[in-house]
């Protein structure tokens, strides 16, 4: 099995990617528990969407608290025992924390992030989902969550190339750059089966696959 050698994988990506479903069907396929991401819990995220400038802060600590209690637990595991899979790079939310928040915020955020942060554990691999901002705003749109109904298009762009130069400079990892644009892992058999098949081949660092459709 081309998975049997990683313990700990996350799939990672901006809004609309896919990155929960894959890692879904990742954990199914080599019968490891999940690690995701549970936005719907945020009491101030449909709110940021209307309002980022009042709701970010507050949307981000949230986010923050969610996500240490979450990796603390993960760390505590017998990581030989057991697979995960995640859908988040607990690194990545100061992503977020850069993208959307002010100044005099993000220092104050940083105070708290350095204060708190846990160990955690190095994933075996990452995943990052690519796809271009007409296809984030489609599946975003199609799959209807409430939370998301403020989503605005420009957000999405800021997001995405926020995404790409975080993973420019991310070396802590081997890294899969998948451009998902074309590609189905949960209806199409076809598709999961050739991204595990490209998972098998890697031999480098930081690896690149892309599947064209015409």
């Amino acid at each position: 099995m081309p998975l049997s050698k990683y313990r700990y994988i996350v799939v990672e990506g901006p809004i609309g990617v896919g990155k929960t479903t894959l890692a879904t069907r990742l954990a199914e396929h080599i019968d490891a528990q999940t690690l995701l991401e549970r936005p719907h819990e945020n009491p101030f995220l449909a709110r940021f969407y209307e309002d980022a400038e009042r709701y970010a802060f507050p949307t981000q600590l949230f986010f923050l608290f969610q996500r240490i209690n979450e990796v603390r637990d993960l760390a505590q595991m017998d990581m030989f025992q057991s697979r995960t899979v995640s859908d988040y790079l607990f690194e990545k939310d100061q992503l977020f924390a850069r993208l959307n928040l002010s100044d005099d915020e993000y220092k104050l955020y940083q105070a708290i992030f350095q204060s708190l942060k846990p160990q955690v554990p190095t994933p075996d691999l990452v995943i990052y989902l690519q796809a271009t901002t007409d296809t984030l705003v489609e599946r975003v749109q199609r799959r209807g969550h409430r939370y998301e109904r403020g989503v605005q298009e420009a957000y999405l762009t800021q997001l995405a190339n926020s995404y790409g130069e975080f993973f420019h400079h991310y070396e802590a990892a081997p890294i899969l750059i998948v451009n998902s644009e074309h590609l189905n892992f949960v209806d199409n058999a076809d598709d999961f089966q050739v991204l595990l098949e490209r998972i098998g081949k890697m031999r480098g660092s930081r690896e690149f696959f892309n599947v064209g459709r015409d």
